[in-house]
């Protein structure tokens, strides 16, 4: 890796951590595409330093929340219990049954384009006929964190980064999910990415990931997400779902459009 890739990664994970953190999530989900599409980083290694950028961009923004007193609750603990193991079966999908990225860009439109416009469209409904939130009880939160850590685990985004606007669309306060969120992205991105360098052991091909540029992706997120997390009580809820629906939906289509191509 050279100093301007090294730059480009850092400036990246900082300004897409910033917008992303308040409301829970790494910001993995929107840096991918800049990884394969700017930065040339092959598939399927850019799974894995996707992991490695949440293990390192993690700690700035669980660092706020630790000294504001909200990571403690059963949500972070039932959101790990489902992500890990699930981050673990993904992994093991990605390496040996979706290697091709045609098939990846596909899983990428399939799940930002629902999960996009979905919470848009909540998004607006509750602003216009505010509704009292109906939380999901434990049990459905474990699976549904267990199906989305297999996601994760084949998207590289840890599983919390698809878990906090899921939950918060269903009518959570974000933040409540917010650091439950982050925690569990944390420990199921250090799982996965731990699975992926154990398997490039083993299997030929770009499995490990690439270390120097998923720690220079990962410090500009280490920056970004500690502000983006002191900013949260500042900023709108309104505001911050909409641009979250609303980046999902672009990436989304964006790989799409290649696929039509």
């Amino acid at each position: 890796m050279d100093w301007p890739t090294g730059l480009l990664g850092f400036a990246a994970g900082l300004l897409i951590s910033v917008a992303t953190a308040p409301v829970g999530v790494s910001g993995a989900v929107f840096l991918l595409p800049v990884q394969v599409s700017v930065l040339g980083v092959p598939s399927p290694a850019v799974t894995p330093t996707n992991l490695l950028y949440n293990v390192v961009a993690g700690p700035g923004a669980l660092l706020r929340h630790h000294r504001a007193g909200t990571l403690r609750g059963p949500l972070t603990r039932l959101l790990v219990l489902g992500t890990v193991p699930g981050v673990v079966v993904g992994a093991v999908i990605r390496v040996f049954a979706v290697p091709g990225p045609s098939v990846f860009r596909l899983l990428i439109a399939v799940l930002l384009l629902p999960l996009g416009g979905w919470l848009c469209l909540r998004t607006l409904r509750r602003a216009s006929r505010p509704a009292p939130a109906r939380e999901p009880s434990p049990r459905a939160v474990t699976r549904l964190a267990m199906a989305v850590g297999v996601a994760g685990g084949i998207y590289g985004i840890g599983g919390g980064s698809l878990l906090g606007p899921i939950l918060v669309g269903r009518g959570m306060p974000v933040a409540k999910v917010a650091p439950a969120a982050l925690a569990a992205t944390f420990v199921t991105s250090a799982v996965g990415a731990g699975t992926y360098a154990l398997l490039s052991l083993t299997t030929t091909g770009d499995i490990a990931p690439y270390w120097s540029l998923g720690l220079a992706c990962g410090l500009g997120g280490l920056c970004g997400g500690y502000l983006g997390a002191r900013l949260q009580p500042r900023l709108p809820e309104t505001a911050l779902r909409l641009l979250l629906g609303v980046l999902a939906l672009g990436v989304g289509g964006l790989y799409a459009v290649q696929l039509l191509r």
